[in-house]
């Protein structure tokens, strides 16, 4: 978990593991346990339309 300072305040990132790629990284959101959760790469191959 790091800090990052942003506009309004501290930021915190979350370390991750790419559900597809196995990529470690980071995330600006605590995840949820059992959903997949997924590295910049991977992310828009995921993404709703």
């Amino acid at each position: 978990m790091a800090f990052q300072r942003g506009f309004d305040g501290p930021r915190r990132s979350f370390k991750i593991t790419c559900s597809d790629c196995g990529q470690e990284g980071e995330v600006p959101f605590k995840p949820i346990e059992g959903r997949p959760v997924y590295c910049r790469e991977c992310y828009p191959n995921h993404k709703k339309m």
